[in-house]
């Protein structure tokens, strides 16, 4: 069994992908690299196919028809035989230091019985065309270096929530939790950092900067462009999110708390978003959205309408819109796109 299983979902990724693979091969025998050819008409599934030959103990190749990010993430689930399951898109990278230091505690861990189910590290959005770097940390939120619980949890700063690139899943959680994220829709990486967590007991946070986010390509899903024209997307992950826990029934109060909070940001991104499509039909849809959450759990409704982002995102009036802008800067600085 290896101690890591890494995802690679590729749709047309020849240009870029040999450097996210080749930064995940430093890990050596120990990992798992899953490569998913998701309908590529360009060369991608050549080079697929070339690291499987070079690398046959190491890595493996999925080809399937298109089934979009999520339904590459699920195949690279259903095929991992590690003991963790990590996800590393075609266009990032993982720092090659800072992943031998996270395979280290890994397997110090497994070897001592005290497999976690969560591990934490820091991520690095990578502005490649302005030359600038901006490290997400979780240090005023997460114990380091040690085991820990969520009633240990403290603060987490604005736009420093757990995403998908600083997470590393045990992957049993993943099945346990019948993770299985949507087809043809982008934005599941919420789905995927969302659903598994009142299912995470215990955790390990490493103060290193493993994953590199590459920032500048026009054809990203977090552009200004491409989120109001993927909107109907990020409003099937923000119901689904809505429905794939009770949160209000949680036990664990830090728990609740900080799933509230995540919700709640995506509350206010898919309505800004929708705001600023601007169609009658999309103002439609982002007040039917905040009606269905009413009708589903009207204290969860409450915690998250009454604050300001929630409150800014419910007024009728075109001044009252213009304060959305408020929730415009937040998502900006969450998604980096302004």
């Amino acid at each position: 069994m290896k101690l890591l299983t890494v995802a690679v979902p590729c749709y047309n990724s020849a240009e870029y992908m040999r450097h996210a693979v080749d930064s995940i091969l430093a890990g050596g025998e120990d990992v798992e690299i899953i490569i998913i050819d998701d309908g590529s008409s360009d060369e991608t599934s050549l080079i697929a196919d070339e690291y499987v030959f070079h690398h046959p103990s190491v890595v493996k190749a999925i080809h399937q028809e298109n089934g979009g990010h999520g339904e590459a993430v699920n195949a690279g689930l259903r095929e991992a035989s590690g003991i963790y399951f990590k996800v590393v898109d075609s266009d990032d990278w993982l720092d090659e230091e800072a992943y031998k230091k996270v395979l280290d505690t890994l397997r110090r861990l497994v070897g001592g019985g005290e497999s976690v189910d969560m591990m934490i590290a820091n991520y690095v959005y990578e502005k490649v065309t302005e030359n600038t770097k901006k490290v997400i940390n979780y240090r005023t939120a997460l114990p380091t270096d040690r085991i820990f619980t969520w009633d240990e949890v403290k603060y987490f700063r604005q736009g420093h929530y757990i995403l998908m690139h600083s997470v590393i899943y045990r992957t049993k959680l993943l099945r346990d939790c019948n993770l299985t994220l949507p087809k043809h829709t982008f934005y599941v990486d919420n789905i995927f950092v969302y659903q598994p967590l009142p299912y995470v007991k215990t955790m390990y946070y490493l103060d290193v900067n493993l994953y590199r986010y590459f920032i500048g390509r026009d054809d990203q899903s977090v552009t200004v462009a491409n989120m109001i024209k993927r909107i109907d997307q990020q409003e099937r992950v923000n119901r689904y999110m809505i429905d794939c826990c009770d949160v209000m029934a949680l036990k664990n109060k830090k728990l609740q708390h900080y799933m509230i909070k995540y919700l709640s940001i995506m509350m206010t991104v898919t309505s800004v978003y929708l705001i600023k499509e601007g169609s009658p039909e999309s103002i439609q849809k982002k007040e039917k959205l905040w009606e269905d959450l009413k009708k589903k759990d009207k204290r969860l409704y409450k915690k998250i309408h009454d604050n300001l982002l929630g409150r800014s995102m419910n007024f009728k009036s075109r001044l009252g819109r213009g304060i959305v802008k408020v929730g415009y800067t937040v998502a900006g600085k969450i998604f980096k796109f302004v």
